[in-house]
């Protein structure tokens, strides 16, 4: 079922990315296996997928050290990251989708620079103004210009690398309620573009189980999707 499910969706990648005149190759999907087994993620890697999201560190780190590194598949922490958990994703992540403080930056660049790497991040920025979510403030265009100064203290970190953006819209059933909130996530991506050109803006991490083909059409280049791969979460 994970191996139909997974071609599937890559298949609706391909076909929604071709027809609004994008390259799917400029598309990743990561695949997020919270909650499920390891057999689960083996099964999904069997399937072909290369970049695994997880939201939780302890979660991911046992999975990490289940799957082992026989296989080349890339781990991206795309949840809530504590500060006293950034040495864990430094030390395990390839990725970091959900930079949301400075204080949480900081830390990162410490301990990247002790393992001797630099990790690639994105940041987060809550663009529907849900105190549930974190994240920099970007819900009002006309305060974007008070998100530069920690944007600016953000690209000297010299062993964090910022490529773009992430966040998450309200949840809904109907993919179209998700549309305006990608389009504020382009928006500030190029907001920060003019800005900061020498930095590589690209990356731009919208788009779940529910509506990531409205986020293609708005340029995402990275897609969350787990239920409609993984099938529901088993019961905890």
């Amino acid at each position: 079922m994970i191996n139909q499910n997974y071609k599937r969706v890559i298949e609706r990648i391909n076909q929604k990315a071709v027809s609004v005149g994008r390259d799917p190759g400029a598309i990743k999907l990561v695949v997020v296996t919270k909650g499920h087994p390891v057999e689960a993620v083996e099964s999904v890697i069997a399937a072909g997928a290369t970049i695994v999201g997880e939201n939780y560190v302890e979660e991911a780190l046992t999975k990490i050290g289940a799957v082992g590194d026989t296989t080349p598949v890339e781990w991206h922490m795309i949840g809530h990251v504590q500060s006293r958990k950034a040495r864990a994703v430094c030390e395990s992540f390839s990725y970091l989708h959900s930079l949301d403080s400075l204080k949480l930056a900081r830390r990162l660049d410490r301990f990247s620079r002790e393992n001797g790497h630099i990790l690639p991040v994105l940041l987060e920025c809550n663009v529907s103004g849900e105190e549930s979510k974190h994240g920099w403030a970007a819900w009002q265009e006309e305060k974007w210009p008070e998100l530069l100064p920690d944007v600016e203290q953000l690209l000297a970190l010299p062993n964090i690398q910022v490529k773009g953006l992430m966040t998450m819209p309200p949840y809904s059933e109907t993919p179209e309620h998700s549309r305006p909130y990608f389009q504020v996530l382009m928006a500030l991506s190029s907001f920060f573009a003019d800005h900061y050109p020498q930095t590589d803006w690209e990356e731009l991490s919208m788009g779940m189980s529910t509506d990531f083909e409205i986020s293609i059409e708005e340029g995402a280049t990275m897609l969350r999707v787990g239920t409609e791969i993984m099938g529901p979460r088993p019961p905890r």
